[in-house]
């Protein structure tokens, strides 16, 4: 029995199959098929992609090997996060996802800075998947390492043969592992320092939104962190996206992603101002919530796990 997640970005969605905690096992084992269906994907092609890419994004792109997973944001010259992709270039294309309503606005920033480059940008019909490392992916079929798993580009109405898990088995997994999701758990003012320089190359070269990026890299303290809330357990919902973030009655940054862990129990991801102390005790959309600190209040620096 499929049970849909009614609203939101993932409307439509299976948010659980019957089964939430046997779902979240079989994503821990490794047996797993989550259908992200309503990802969007772009193929970018041509000789000059990479050097191309290198120079628009925020990610080291000129010498990305065949087969290597990349995250890449553009910033706007303010170091905003606009923009996301994730995916892998083959040798000949990149092929990536982005969130749901993201493709037109990346496709028409990609094509208005074409220029005279050998690239072309275009959107794919393919889907997107989540599978665990135990699950078969057909041949021929695009995948790459994501959150303990691989990510798959796959045709239409189609998905891998493993044990169907649903948005609320998944969400829990990448929220634990401190993952943020772009334009969910981030607003118009994110810039990369504030979720671990997610996404983001320091060693390259000059690129929209890079002195910010630099600047506060190199003198720490980002405007605010992404943090890890363990939220009371006893209240009955989950913090809305978006909702505030409050210490003593006063704003101190948003809720983004949540779910109730198998495991954790109910845990979400929220930026938080980086003055705010991390022991603090903090009201997410009144809920009492606990931080686990992921972003370094003082240098910014993220890497509290990596999953590729």
């Amino acid at each position: 029995m499929s049970v849909p997640v009614e609203a939101g970005v993932d409307a439509g969605l299976p948010w659980h199959l019957g089964n939430p905690v046997a779902e979240a096992r079989a994503i821990k084992a490794g047996d797993a098929v989550v259908d992200l269906g309503n990802r969007e994907v772009v193929e970018i092609s041509g000789a000059d992609r990479l050097g191309w890419l290198h120079s628009l994004t925020s990610q080291h792109m000129e010498s990305l090997a065949p087969a290597e997973p990349v995250d890449a944001l553009i910033l706007s010259p303010h170091g905003h996060v606009e923009h996301f992709f994730s995916g892998v270039d083959d040798g000949e294309r990149l092929l990536a996802w982005t969130e749901p309503g993201r493709a037109k606005a990346l496709v028409d920033f990609l094509e208005s800075m074409r220029f005279a480059m050998r690239v072309e940008v275009a959107r794919r019909d393919d889907k997107l998947a989540w599978v665990g490392e135990r699950v078969a992916v057909p041949e021929g079929w695009m995948s790459w390492p994501w959150l303990g798993g691989r990510a798959v580009l796959r045709p239409p109405d189609v998905l891998p043969e493993g044990i169907p898990a649903g948005a609320w088995a998944f969400d829990a997994h990448r929220i634990a592992a401190g993952v943020p999701r772009i334009f969910v758990d981030t607003d118009h003012r994110t810039i990369p320092n504030e979720i671990g320089l997610f996404g983001t190359h320091l060693d390259k070269g000059c690129y929209r939104g890079q002195e910010t990026v630099a600047r506060v890299h190199n003198l720490g303290r980002p405007p605010r962190r992404l943090t890890l809330l363990h939220l009371d357990g006893s209240a009955e919902a989950l913090p809305a996206p978006g909702a505030a973030l409050e210490l003593g009655g006063r704003s101190v940054g948003f809720v983004g992603s949540s779910a109730r862990h198998h495991e954790l129990g109910p845990i979400a991801l929220a930026l938080v101002k980086r003055a705010v102390p991390v022991d603090s005790t903090l009201a997410a959309d009144g809920i009492p919530a606990a931080q686990e600190v992921l972003v370094d209040p003082e240098v910014g620096l993220h890497r509290r796990i990596t999953f590729g």
